[in-house]
């Protein structure tokens, strides 16, 4: 067992480090001391403190970090030798920061052990045998990351083996390890600063850190559960000293429950923070101190991300909501603008969960009522480009539910001035991914709304401008799946402008670029959800283009296949809305084909399966006009279909009922293009089966005729003038 440097003396490459030095003048600048390669290890164990070419950290106490690693576990009861020295592997390479890592080479022909058999081996011992196993990409990862946010590196692993990470995407793997080193970031951080009267507390939290930065979560939690205990005694037996005691509990389980989520242990972490919020409910809101008061507004926005994490967003709407409460009182009594901000931010957390929930005036009334608390602050303190970036996301808030809603006109201004602030703070710092990244989503935001307006010109502007962004993004990092999957999403939107100019062919060319990259991310990882669903939206797009190019049989197998991912995604979870729509969607285009080729009873199954679907997607939020819209088009189909098997009266009902949902989105919002031509097919299928249907062909052509005028009408519609014209002159013929 070697502790020296492996700079090899041979080399002519020199290093740092502990070695050998060189007493003769006349050699000094030939020869580097230190230890060279070695040969067959036959018969023996070389164990060396630092791999070939590397040298050896002194370290700063009487021994070296491989010394220290060495006498600490070559006596561990029943461990053989080579675990032994993995144990030290890793020890050094954790404490040095990825900087050092011991190397051995074996040729032991039987097992040596040091100690006689023991019980299971302390967590610290088992996280550091387990890190060995770590593949040595992740190693670089997780190097990364514990580098960029200056923590150990055991945390990281301590989490990345505790949770069940086999199921997620590269990316969403990083994102995860991001959150552990973010929440470590943060209770490290409250540990240096929460004090306590009971030294024994003090002393208990001071070991609790200790065995956090070493990834021993268990062991951290178990110290802060013997404080907590103190505390809970201690309070109960002294009434006098209860208030004290149960913030100094309250405090010491924030601490724990912040270790649990720093572990990923997201139903730890929940009760934990739950616990906390009830002991300062305990000790009474006027017993707080501005630390802890802020400290119980952290509890209530960590709970609130939890729950939207797992998925409960009810309980995050709830906890939201108290953080608001509890903000706009401390707003009242404390003069620190970062509390005003904080308000301004809870209100778009609220707003968030009420969007999940379809709720969305109210959400639309926090957006706003965000959006005017932050201007406000950044005309009063213009340096913090925080807050400016926190601006420019409530205008895309505020504008995504006007759209939603079918203001266009308000929602194109809204996100004008997300888009002018973005573009100042991305001059400001071009090499920013994240503001970036963070622009081309405003301008997908513009493009997607001046398509909605029939202003095609200016959404594929919109859309190529993100395109190129993302595409610079993604040669500078080829390896990042969500940069990749962001460039597959801009070919698909530029896709859909393309086809809606009648360039059918182009748009193919688009959205096959955009599947490729989805195939490609999905082999890579799946079990992603959102890639599956990229993939299948992919196919039906890809369906889209065949169909208008009349290729049926391919174009009923793009849609088959876009089917049966989001039949797969549906069943998975039937709360999901998105997935739910996604399904009614894909049933619909396939229902298309199928009329087409002849197969009208299945057509017609179909169609009425999304109908069940779109039925309860309306009426669970009247006010998103995307699903009333859904619900038209889907009482449309069925009523041709009716018609074509002459059941007249279950065709005037499916047409009387999509004419009645249309012509409410056309009076709603005038200068919504898209409405206004849906109404116009309203229209058309309507006069099947009207009264008087010279009268409402009339409405139809007149409503096309100033679409057109005023420059609204898609390249691809304009045939409608002309079908329409045949149509009244058809009525006339027979009139005269």
């Amino acid at each position: 067992m070697l502790d020296a440097c492996r700079s090899d003396p041979f080399s002519g490459s020199g290093g740092d480090g502990r070695g050998a030095t060189s007493l003769a003048k006349d050699v000094a600048d030939k020869v580097t001391p230190g230890l060279g390669r070695v040969g067959r290890a036959e018969n023996i164990l070389f164990a060396f403190s630092a791999a070939p070419g590397e040298t050896a950290a002194d370290g700063t106490g009487q021994n070296s970090p491989f010394t220290t690693a060495l006498a600490k576990y070559l006596g561990t009861d029943g461990l053989e030798i080579r675990s032994v020295l993995t144990l030290v592997q890793q020890e050094v390479y954790d404490l040095s920061r990825g900087r050092q890592l011991p190397y051995v080479e074996s040729g032991l022909p039987k097992l040596f052990f040091a100690a006689a058999a023991k019980e299971q081996l302390p967590e610290r011992e088992r996280l550091l045998l387990a890190m060995a196993d770590v593949t040595p990409d992740m190693r670089g990862e997780v190097e990364r990351i514990a580098s960029d946010a200056d923590i150990p590196l055991a945390p990281l692993y301590g989490a990345l083996i505790s949770a069940d990470t086999s199921h997620l995407s590269a990316e969403s793997l990083n994102a995860r390890l991001r959150e552990a080193a973010d929440a470590f970031v943060k209770v490290r951080a409250e540990m240096k600063t929460l004090g306590a009267d009971d030294p024994r507390v003090t002393e208990l939290r001071r070991q609790a850190e200790e065995q956090l930065a070493l990834g021993a979560f268990g062991a951290a939690q178990a110290k802060l559960a013997e404080a907590v205990d103190i505390d809970e005694v201690s309070r109960k037996a002294l009434k006098a000293n209860f208030a004290d005691r149960t913030l100094s509990q309250a405090a010491t389980l924030f601490l724990s429950a912040g270790a649990a989520r720093a572990d990923l242990n997201y139903a730890a972490a929940i009760k934990g923070y739950e616990t906390v919020l009830s002991l300062y409910g305990e000790a009474g809101q006027t017993s707080l101190s501005l630390e802890q008061a802020d400290r119980q507004s952290r509890t209530l926005e960590e709970l609130g991300i939890l729950y939207t994490t797992v998925g409960n967003v009810d309980a995050a709407g709830r906890a939201f909501a108290a953080l608001l409460a509890n903000l706009e009182q401390r707003s009242r009594q404390e003069t620190d603008p970062s509390v005003k901000r904080d308000l301004a931010i809870s209100h778009i957390k609220l707003a968030n969960t009420e969007v999940a929930q379809g709720n969305l005036p109210s959400s639309l009334e926090n957006y706003e009522a965000a959006r005017g608390m932050l201007q406000e602050l950044t005309a009063s303190v213009p340096d913090k480009k925080d807050w400016l970036g926190d601006l420019a996301m409530a205008n895309d808030k505020i504008g995504n539910v006007l759209a939603t809603q079918g203001d266009v006109a308000a929602a194109a201004q809204a996100y004008q001035q997300s888009l002018s602030i973005k573009q100042k703070l991305a001059d400001a710092e071009p090499n920013s991914a994240y503001l970036l990244r963070d622009l081309t989503i405003t301008y997908d935001e513009i493009g997607d709304l001046a398509r909605t307006a029939g202003q095609l010109d200016s959404a594929q502007t919109a859309f190529e401008e993100s395109l190129r962004i993302r595409q610079a993004l993604a040669e500078n990092k080829p390896d990042d799946l969500e940069r990749q999957r962001a460039v597959s999403v801009s070919h698909e939107r530029i896709g859909d402008v393309l086809r809606e100019r009648g360039a059918a062919a182009d748009a193919l060319v688009a959205y096959n670029k955009s599947q490729a990259i989805a195939e490609d991310l999905v082999r890579r990882d799946p079990n992603d959800t959102d890639l599956k669903r990229d993939l299948s939206i992919s196919y039906a797009k890809i369906g889209n283009a065949l169909n208008d190019q009349e290729s049926w049989p391919a174009a009923l197998a793009s849609y088959q296949q876009a089917l049966a991912v989001a039949r797969e995604l549906a069943a998975s979870d039937p709360g999901n809305t998105d997935w739910q729509r996604d399904l009614s969607v894909c049933l619909e285009k396939v229902a298309g084909v199928l009329d087409v080729q002849g197969n009208v009873s299945d057509a017609l199954r179909n169609y009425q399966d999304s109908l069940a679907i779109a039925d309860r997607l309306a009426k669970l939020d009247p006010g998103n006009s995307d699903w009333q819209r859904d619900l038209s088009i889907t009482f449309s189909e069925i009523g041709m279909l009716e018609t074509k098997q002459r059941h007249f009266e279950g065709s005037r009902k499916a047409f009387e009922a999509s004419l009645g949902i249309r012509q409410k989105l056309a009076q709603s919002d005038p200068n919504n293009a898209l409405w206004q031509f849906d109404l116009v097919q309203a229209y058309i299928n309507y006069a099947y089966v009207a009264k008087d249907p010279k009268a409402v062909l009339t409405k139809a052509l007149n409503l096309t005729l100033e679409l057109d005028r005023t420059g609204r009408l898609a390249p691809r519609d304009k045939s409608t003038i002309k079908y329409l014209h045949r149509l009244l002159a058809k009525f006339n013929a027979r009139k005269k």
